[in-house]
């Protein structure tokens, strides 16, 4: 992706300018996890640094990038510039400050970092339990007995299809039973897993003094529409609190974990959201946001493309999407 023909870079900027015609007054926000060092077979999603670079140059020449509280305000008053988006990233991965951040620095973008701090230092969240499980695992992985069935792993494609079959599984299943089902799969395969693949305290604080603004996403990421309310609203405000005493500043912003209207959050976690005192909180309902977008409700989209002509596209398309699915509030 960072090495452009003269006549694809013509359509990438052709690309950005029907973005501006069909989007006037638009927001969109664009959705990462990880910046890895280098591609992963078994992260086929995830931009390596120089992906990541292509797509922040991209960006860069063509939209403009605004800090996240100040383009939904910006928003909400009507002035919101043609072209305008957001960089956001959730859950706290290390890489995030290792590799992320020096790439938006230099080129002057800002961006926002959501949080969940149960995870950090040393923590590990349930996917990556079973993804580095499975990458430790031998050529056959029996899972019969603990319900993921058996999977045999000559390659890389057919990890992460063992991958995908187990996830699922997992996702939706009380936050408890998650992390002790993923535990089994890691204790069936018997390596050692890594327990750095999440930010610590220190980095945290590090992105925050960069400029970084550090969003609240829950303490432990659960499926919230699926918690009782004193455990979501424990999530919401905990995580709150623990990231402002952690950084010393209001903490303004909020991620829904996973981020799917009704399937993922509800009306009431909207509702404990707006209580718990955040100005501004996110979905994954795919589009872009105009001014009549509830701000504790903008969508945001994945740029997940290995080609930066792709990516144009999507976010193209995205600018057409406008206002989509939300839950009523």
């Amino acid at each position: 992706m960072n090495r452009l023909p003269p006549l694809q870079s013509t359509l990438l900027r052709a690309a950005a300018t029907l973005a501006s015609r069909r989007g006037p007054g638009s927001l969109l926000v664009l959705i990462y996890h990880r910046v890895l060092p280098a591609r992963d077979p078994l992260l086929p999603d995830e931009p390596d640094a120089v992906d990541f670079s292509a797509q922040m140059d991209l960006i860069g020449r063509n939209f403009r990038v605004l800090p996240l509280r100040e383009a939904v305000q910006r928003l909400r008053s009507g002035n919101l510039p043609a072209r305008s988006v957001c960089i956001t990233f959730d859950d706290g991965y290390a890489n995030n400050c290792e590799i992320a951040l020096p790439i938006l620095k230099a080129r002057g973008i800002p961006a926002t970092v959501f949080v969940a701090p149960g995870f950090l230092s040393g923590g590990r969240m349930f996917n990556d339990t079973v993804i580095e499980a499975v990458r430790r695992a031998p050529a056959e992985l029996d899972l019969t007995r603990e319900g993921f069935g058996h999977h045999v792993l000559p390659d890389d494609v057919a990890r992460v299809r063992a991958i995908a079959a187990i996830l699922p599984v997992l996702k939706y299943l009380p936050q408890a039973e998650r992390l002790q089902r993923a535990a089994t799969v890691a204790e069936r395969v018997g390596a050692e897993l890594p327990d750095d693949l999440m930010m610590t305290e220190d980095q945290v604080r590090r992105l925050h003094g960069e400029g970084i603004e550090i969003g609240a996403h829950t303490v432990n990421h659960p499926i919230l529409a699926n918690a009782d309310e004193v455990t979501a609203r424990r999530e919401i405000v905990e995580s709150k609190a623990r990231l402002e005493e952690m950084i010393g500043a209001r903490v303004s912003s909020f991620a829904y974990p996973n981020g799917g209207p009704t399937r993922d959050y509800t009306t009431r976690d909207v509702v404990l959201a707006r209580e718990a005192g955040f100005d501004v909180a996110l979905s994954t309902a795919w589009g872009a946001a105009t001014p009549r977008r509830d701000p504790l409700q903008i969508p945001r989209i994945a740029p997940w493309d290995r080609t930066a002509m792709r990516f144009a596209i999507r976010m193209v398309r995205a600018y057409q999407e406008r206002d989509p699915a939300r839950v009523s509030a």
